[in-house]
């Protein structure tokens, strides 16, 4: 444990280095009602030995998926992550590798970058991809500022209520200071219905965003949805879930001119919540106004094949005005993970995980049901699903009580929906887990 020191000497040399003489003096420009008169009510300093401990203490009251069985998603999911993942992202020159500001010394990189958007524009079936951004929230309001980039006379924005809430947030805070109107549109049997979307749309209209599979696990209308969008001249995004293409149609397919993702199953444990990869391509019309960077391929002056940043669009390489975005950095060992991961699995490994997550979610959703938890919507679903119990936050805190992770409540982000909470179902789960919850839920509820 390291410990940088700051003792009163140390802080005279600093004061007198900035030329002042105190602590308050230095702070002197924040008004008096507004300083803390007080010691911070913190407790005493502990030995290390002591904090050492405590800390220990601390950490040992989570449960993470590999103390109880996860059936938690919006988001993360606990899939499984081949070991040749971590092998090759492990290695040092990778594993410290960051954004490379040289990009011809750092070839190893780029050329994984290379791949990376590669197999992205395969999965998605679009023209161009990234390398890359934050997260699955990034992805959905950096879109929103590539959609301004390219129709700046359009100032509003279609999401559908059933887009994951905290993108939702995400996109509300980048646009907080520009001149976008978002309106969301509720979504009370759990998709986007065409005809609202209708209703909504207007030549004004800059996007429409949606997410499929959705929130809730279900699955939209794109193609109708992508068709009303552009009648109007309005762009389609898509936010999708990178291991449902195993078995869905690609963005690319349906017409959808970005699609974005957030790159967690791929690849990247759940690690509390980050950090994570976002996921973004386009159409190559668009590729002028996309955020981040764009690794190419070339050859150098002596014929051989090498990898260059084609594209830097941030505001650090160009003048700022001129900038899509200003991304600081790329997620690059993210990245890298999600390339090694589907370079492994190939189309064949993915097409039959996703296989496995759609038969084992259909599984114990008719096992949940038959044990009193029926579903809230009468949707088609990839692998996660909405059920309907009472108390759902004492009945998950019941399951977690008995090994189960069981889900994930929707009260806090859809107040109409407070008696309801999702289940993910991942190719990891096995028949006894998903019977033993089941089980453990009939009892649950038999004792209330």
């Amino acid at each position: 444990m390291s410990y940088v020191l700051n003792t009163p000497a140390d802080q005279q040399a600093m004061l007198k280095q900035i030329g002042v003489a105190s602590v308050d003096e230095l702070f002197r420009s924040i008004p008096d009602a507004l300083r803390l008169k007080r010691p911070l009510a913190v407790p005493p300093a502990l030995g290390e030995i002591e904090l050492t401990q405590h800390l220990g203490d601390l950490s040992g009251r989570n449960q993470s998926a590999a103390d109880a069985v996860c059936f938690l998603g919006g988001g993360s999911y606990d899939h499984f992550i081949p070991a040749v993942v971590d092998a090759v992202a492990g290695r040092s020159e990778y594993y410290t590798a960051y954004t490379p500001y040289q990009a011809e010394a750092s070839q190893g990189s780029l050329q994984a970058f290379f791949e990376y958007q590669t197999l992205i524009c395969q999965l998605t079936g679009l023209d161009v991809a990234n390398a890359s951004l934050y997260d699955g929230g990034s992805a959905v309001a950096e879109s929103i500022l590539m959609a301004l980039s390219v129709s700046p006379k359009r100032h509003k924005v279609v999401v559908a209520g059933s887009v994951h809430p905290e993108y939702r947030h995400s996109l509300t805070t980048y646009a907080a200071n520009l001149e976008v109107q978002i309106a969301t549109l509720p979504t009370p049997q759990g998709f986007l219905d065409p005809d609202d979307l209708k209703a909504a749309v207007d030549d004004q209209t800059l996007a429409v965003v949606v997410q499929h599979p959705n929130f809730f696990g279900g699955l939209e209308e794109v193609e109708a949805l992508g068709a009303l969008a552009k009648a109007k001249g309005a762009l389609f995004i898509v936010s999708f879930d990178p291991i449902s293409l195993g078995l869905l149609k690609r963005p690319g397919q349906y017409g959808a001119d970005i699609a974005v993702a957030e790159g967690q199953c791929l690849g990247n444990p759940m690690s509390y919540g980050g950090p994570y990869l976002g996921i973004l391509a386009c159409k190559e019309e668009f590729v002028r106004k996309m955020p981040g960077r764009l690794v190419g391929q070339t050859t150098d002056r002596n014929g051989k094949r090498c990898w260059v940043l084609t594209l830097q669009t941030r505001e650090q390489h160009i003048r700022r005005e001129k900038a899509t975005s200003n991304i600081c950095t790329n997620q690059g060992l993210m990245a890298l993970k999600a390339t090694v991961y589907l370079a492994a699995l190939g189309p064949q490994g993915l097409k039959e995980t996703a296989e496995l997550c759609l038969r084992k979610a259909h599984y114990l959703a008719d096992k949940l049901q038959a044990a009193g938890l029926p579903l809230r919507f009468q949707r088609p679903f990839f692998k996660e699903f909405a059920v309907k119990a009472a108390q759902p936050l004492h009945l998950l805190s019941q399951l977690l009580g008995k090994g189960y992770h069981a889900g994930l409540p929707l009260g806090r982000w859809y107040p109409e929906l407070a008696d309801c909470f999702t289940v993910a179902v991942t190719e990891k789960r096995t028949r006894a887990e998903m019977d033993g919850l089941a089980t453990a839920a009939a009892a649950a509820l038999r004792e209330r």
